[in-house]
């Protein structure tokens, strides 16, 4: 038979095993549930980033077919903004005949068409929307590119 004290030490043992063990999966999960957070981060800071290239890129469309380059003299040739910290920057070059050009044709002309072709208009849109990794302590900055090209 064995005595009350050797059943009081194999309970101390059990009970220090036991939570050792708890420990060991509490910082399982804890290490695990930040990577998730990060990660979550990542992707909301990144979709946001996604949805403002489309935006300005939707902008920048507009702002081309609302601007007559042949009378007003002005070429749009980028676009820059920011939102709640994302940093826009946005290139416009045009593709087309001279005369549909307008007053583009000197500096953000990226290519032409003979007169009196057909072709339309066609702007090349370069979306750069940057923004502050909130992860990372070092100030480490990310930028994301869409190229859109578009008929006019």
């Amino acid at each position: 038979m064995q005595s009350n004290s050797q059943r009081k030490a194999f309970s101390m043992l059990t009970a220090i095993v036991t939570i050792v063990l708890m420990s060991t999966v509490a910082m399982f999960v804890m290490s695990l549930s930040g990577k998730l957070v990060k990660e979550t981060t990542a992707q909301y800071q990144r979709e946001q980033a996604v949805l403002l290239a489309n935006s300005y890129t939707e902008y920048a469309v507009m702002a081309v077919t609302a601007n007559d380059r042949n009378t007003t003299g002005e070429c749009i040739e980028t676009i820059n903004g920011t939102v709640n910290g994302y940093r826009a920057s946005i290139q416009i070059a045009y593709i087309g005949a001279t005369s549909i050009i307008g007053s583009c044709a000197d500096t953000r002309e990226l290519g032409t068409v003979p007169e009196g072709s057909d072709t339309p208009l066609t702007i090349i849109v370069d979306a750069y929307i940057n923004y502050d990794d909130l992860d990372n302590t070092s100030g480490a900055e990310l930028t994301y590119h869409r190229r859109t090209v578009q008929k006019i």
